[in-house]
């Protein structure tokens, strides 16, 4: 197994693509050990002092680091859980657990919450998993988009500019009714 690291445009953040698909349907994130209780993957990475974030993807495993800690010392036994994990044909989440974002979306109640979701689906979505993130569809109130930035994404410097001048903007082209969009953390 060969696995491929990339740079995200958040500098703690690094996307690994081990070449399979990682999760066939939603994304996960643990933010702490405890949250991580539910994958044998997660645990193991979380093993290595200095991590701060996981997040999986479709095809790829975003690793968040803590400020004071050098990727150089933090790659190789990522990269060697990774490798380990899937070689050995463990399963991504134990058994009765399941990652808490690949449930279903709910059914939105209103035409522009459901045209909000559908751009997001479709415009914004792939673009960000690219960055080894992921963008939350949270909520619609009175002209402001509610929106959580997850992953790479979570914590970039840039996600305020890509909110405001990439999001904000693409929405409001599309559906004249929105005023704003704003983040949830």
């Amino acid at each position: 197994m060969f696995i491929q690291t990339e740079e995200t445009p958040n500098p703690a953040t690094l996307k690994f693509l081990p070449g399979i698909i990682v999760m066939e349907d939603g994304t996960a994130e643990f933010s702490s050990k405890e949250d991580a209780a539910q994958s044998p993957l997660a645990e193991r990475i979380y093993e290595i002092s200095g991590v701060t974030n996981i997040f999986y993807g479709r095809d790829f495993i975003s690793v968040t680091k803590a400020e004071d800690q050098e990727w150089q010392f933090l790659k190789t036994p990522i990269l060697a859980h990774i490798m380990d994990h899937y070689t050995m044909g463990y399963p991504l989440f134990k058994e009765g657990q399941s990652p808490q974002s690949a449930k279903p979306r709910k059914k939105l109640d209103d035409d522009i919450s459901n045209q909000i979701a559908e751009l997001l689906d479709t415009r914004v979505r792939p673009a960000v998993a690219q960055d080894g993130g992921d963008i939350e569809f949270y909520d619609y109130d009175d002209g402001i988009v509610y929106l959580r930035m997850r992953g790479a994404c979570a914590g970039c410097p840039s996600s305020e500019a890509t909110l405001k001048m990439g999001i904000e903007n693409m929405l409001k082209h599309f559906i004249p009714e929105i005023k704003e969009v704003r983040p949830v953390n």
